[in-house]
């Protein structure tokens, strides 16, 4: 039986893919780039379709062979790369037009069990999506999971485990919301018992733990299963909450989807409820958050994300500023800077050319590196151009090796740094 899963290159996704594999189903596995998806799992006929703007006929050509469809696609919030009404209602919509099309009868939705009550845009699209698969007449099964907990992270989860690996405190936003779970290997198995014969039908099942866990407490077993020892729990006040949402915010228009933005502080205010018993017409027994921390032994790979997780931005903006400024000190030295190269025997036209070309280089490199888009490529040139600077002052200005002030030594750890950055770039 061959299953289309969409979104299959995400975090929930992912997962399922892996247990509909190990159940022997053939995958056609849809994501928007699924570059890097096609090499870590080459077992799956891999098609690159945004959900948001892909038609009836590239729905149809992705359709053929296939029996059953998993839509674990989603988006948190609006912003340059992602249309929560695109991917929720109307690029739905173009599915399940397509799967009456093709004959494709067997279809599991992916949703979420805070929507009911939520009056953001996630929740209102969202519950528009359900409503409009409710409509078509397929044989649907709607999934609607608490806060997901896998062995990988991304988004949400990704951020719990940063918070809980903060140094010094644990910093928490409304600490006191209640909390339940499903681990990403439940979901899955969900989903297997939902592609079986005579699995329920036309229903909406929530898929979350018999006991709820305050926020704050969800941190402090985080950070006991990474093994850090115990810190202040720290409820954030909502101006600080605030600051920090309308920062992710701004930073998502650069491409960067921060889990941290208002949509998800707003989920979290509200906390992440369910019908606990829902899971009892799969035949599914879900775990806890005691039974899933204790089946995964953390490793110091878990370790070393919750301790970079914060750092990752800061270097980010370290680097930005540091080449900002440099641009900025060429920019109003420049008779200085000249004079540096037309000693080393350069003429003064050459020398003036070679520093207002170092200073539109540092701060296109400065701002770069903020957009999501371009960021690797800055990175990438950041250090490419601090070799190319030491080259050439090796060559032209050898005696700046032995300068007391150390310009020359002093760059070393700024290429360092982006290469460390390079390395962290990774989002799932």
């Amino acid at each position: 039986m061959r299953v289309l899963v969409v979104g299959a290159n995400g975090l929930i996704g992912g997962h399922v893919v892996a247990r509909l594999l190990a159940e022997g189903f053939r995958i056609t596995g849809v994501g928007r780039d699924v570059t890097s998806a096609r090499r870590r799992v080459p077992d799956v006929a891999w098609r690159s379709l945004d959900m948001a703007s892909s038609d009836v006929g590239a729905w149809l050509i992705a359709l053929e062979g296939v029996a059953a469809v998993v839509n674990c696609a989603g988006a948190l919030q609006d912003n340059p790369g992602d249309d929560l009404a695109g991917v929720h209602v109307r690029g739905l919509a173009r599915l399940t037009e397509a799967c009456q099309i093709a004959g494709v009868r067997r279809f599991i939705q992916i949703s979420a069990s805070t929507i009911d009550l939520g009056t953001d845009a996630f929740s209102a699209t969202k519950r528009a999506g359900d409503a409009v698969l409710g409509q078509t007449g397929l044989d649907w099964l709607i999934l609607r999971p608490g806060l997901v907990l896998a062995p990988s992270v991304h988004g949400g989860s990704a951020l719990l485990r940063g918070l809980a690996g903060f140094p010094g405190l644990l910093p928490a936003v409304h600490a006191d919301s209640a909390i339940r779970v499903v681990s990403a290997e439940d979901l899955a198995e969900a989903v297997v018992r939902g592609l079986s014969p005579g699995a329920p039908s036309g229903q909406t099942l929530d898929l979350v733990s018999a006991e709820a866990v305050s926020l704050g407490m969800l941190l402090v077993r985080l950070r006991a299963w990474l093994g850090f020892g115990p810190v202040p729990l720290v409820d954030l006040p909502p101006p600080v909450a605030r600051l920090s949402a309308h920062i992710a915010d701004a930073a998502a228009w650069l491409g960067w989807r921060s889990p941290m933005r208002s949509t998800a502080l707003g989920q979290l205010a509200g906390g992440v409820d369910g019908r606990a018993g829902d899971a009892a017409v799969l035949g599914l027994d879900l775990r806890s958050l005691e039974q899933i921390l204790a089946v995964r032994p953390s490793s110091v790979q878990d370790r070393r994300h919750a301790r970079t997780y914060f750092l990752s931005p800061v270097v980010l903006a370290g680097l930005s500023l540091f080449w900002l400024i440099s641009g900025l000190v060429g920019l109003a030295s420049q008779a200085q800077a000249t004079a540096v190269l037309t000693v080393a025997g350069l003429s003064p036209e050459l020398s003036r050319g070679f520093v207002l070309a170092g200073v539109g280089v540092d701060l296109a490199l400065a701002v770069l590196v903020l957009v999501r888009r371009t960021s690797r490529w800055a990175l990438a040139g950041m250090i490419l151009v601090t070799l190319a600077y030491l080259a050439g002052a090796t060559l032209w200005r050898p005696d700046l090796w032995l300068d007391p002030m150390g310009p020359l030594v002093k760059t070393l750890p700024a290429a360092l740094l982006a290469l460390c950055a390079l390395a962290l770039q990774e989002e799932k």
